[in-house]
């Protein structure tokens, strides 16, 4: 593992070099993978998956599972280097996150070929790659969400070109370099992994226009998809979502009260599966908020609630939206911009259903809670927060009717019971994880599989030995 000075040192030396191409090291070595323009990173991956073709599912695991150590090697700076570039999220939640990325993003073992056999011989169904993926990669989660992809599709027999969100340029690039050098050094061709050193709209409009990527694969917001959509492409997109949390009464509350704390403010809020409003029985809403306080939240009331709401909203043509300068920003910040002194990891506060801070995905330390009536009111109110983006959704309760009755009105990708949001990617819970939840487009949690075209192989009258 990294030192913290040397750490600090290879941060630094990336901001400062970025705009020349230079390495994060200091050293100025081009990072490898990383083009100047859109063109010379769609020519030098073209090149590189036309010799993996020939590479065998045996050479590609080698490949992930050195990517695998690099990532784990690497976490602590890629986290500081995420939080110093974008501003969002906390560097310990950040080196969680890529230490997931490691461990539990699947490689071959995930592609699975199926055989029919019988009188008239032997067919055989494999898993074949696309070709070469373009793939477009948020700010909220950037390095995370490009070894994630890159391990997937690599596993699939891919090449990967990336246009990363222009916010979080510097470390998406450092995450393809570190892809590249692991594959190189387990014997892997140059530049399977590409990027731009300044990603833009034209240089992503280019990615998906050129007969080069024969797959598209975006995460992000809802113009994004569509624009995915439009390409004629195969598409797989990652949207938007706006996760509610309810709590009934048959619960264990303290407990509750921590999970929801816990993924609640994980990396401020910044993931797409973290609870963004809660619905609790009002019964136990008062214990809630108690134990919720007791275990890292600050419940601001009354105007707190609407000065807050000034600082990290913005009205145009009467519709609430974020402040995206708040964003990802830790709690604190928000709790000082109204003359508050206090460090917690989330800010709770009471409002009705149709306050902003429940309607609107905040991607911010702030959680709203609504007091219910019962589980038919909770139901009601957290699908219509849940605006059918059918992303993920969560519950707490005991009781079997309670949990199947949300579950089925609420029809997302991911439905966490009795757990902090992030056990439904694998933290603390069972499954594998993913950075790429394509909801909009049906695939849900995408893995290698995911990135594969399904190639049948017949053979008449031959191989069975039946």
């Amino acid at each position: 593992m990294l030192d913290e000075r040397y750490v600090q040192e290879i941060v630094a030396s990336v901001l400062k070099s970025i705009d020349n191409g230079s390495d994060d090291k200091g050293t100025g070595k081009k990072l490898k993978g990383v083009f100047p323009t859109m063109t010379e990173a769609l020519a030098a991956v073209d090149k590189a998956y036309k010799d993996y073709r020939n590479y065998t599912i045996e050479q590609r695991e080698k490949m992930i599972s050195k990517i695998r150590e690099f990532t784990l090697n690497e976490a602590k700076v890629m986290a500081e280097l995420g939080v110093e570039e974008t501003g969002m999220g906390r560097v310990t939640d950040k080196i969680i996150k890529h230490q997931l990325v490691a461990n539990k993003t699947p490689g071959t073992e995930d592609l699975k070929p199926s055989v029919f056999t019988g009188d008239r011989g032997m067919t055989v169904v494999e898993m074949a790659p696309y070709g070469v993926i373009g793939s477009i990669t948020p700010s909220t989660n950037p390095s995370e969400t490009v070894i994630c992809n890159s391990m997937g599709m690599i596993a699939g027999g891919n090449g990967v070109v990336f246009n990363p969100h222009p916010n979080a340029k510097k470390i998406a690039n450092y995450a393809v370099d570190l892809v590249n050098r692991a594959i190189l050094e387990a014997g892997g061709p140059e530049n399977l992994v590409v990027s731009v050193e300044n990603p833009t709209k034209e240089s992503s409009d280019e990615m998906m226009a050129s007969p080069i990527v024969k797959m598209l694969v975006a995460t992000g917001g809802p113009g994004v998809v569509k624009a995915l959509l439009s390409s004629g492409k195969k598409a797989i997109g990652a949207g938007a979502g706006n996760p509610p949390v309810i709590v009934d009464d048959t619960v264990d509350v303290e407990k509750a009260a921590k999970d929801i704390v816990a993924g609640a403010s994980f990396d401020n809020n910044l993931p797409c599966i973290a609870e963004k409003e809660c619905f609790a029985f009002k019964n136990i809403a008062d214990d809630l908020i108690k134990y919720m306080t007791e275990n890292g939240a600050y419940l601001i009331k009354g105007a707190q609630v609407e000065q807050l709401m000034k600082v990290c909203l913005v009205e145009k043509n009467g519709k609430w939206g974020i402040n995206k300068k708040w964003v990802g920003k830790d709690a604190r910040l928000f709790l000082k911009e109204i003359g508050i002194d206090a460090d917690p990891r989330l800010i709770i506060c009471e409002t009705e259903e149709n306050h902003p801070f429940v309607q609107v995905e905040m991607m911010m330390p702030i959680l709203a809670i609504v007091r219910v009536n019962n589980i038919d009111e909770a139901v009601e109110m957290a699908v219509k927060a849940e605006h059918g983006c059918r992303h993920s959704a969560h519950i707490h309760s005991k009781n079997v009717d309670n949990l199947t009755k949300f579950a089925r009105a609420v029809e997302t990708t991911i439905f966490v019971k009795n757990a902090p949001s992030y056990a439904g990617i694998g933290a603390g819970g069972e499954g594998y994880t993913t950075f790429t939840i394509a909801g909009p487009t049906g695939e849900g949690l995408t893995a290698a599989h995911s990135f594969t075209r399904a190639r049948r192989c017949v053979l008449v009258d031959g191989l069975h030995i039946v």
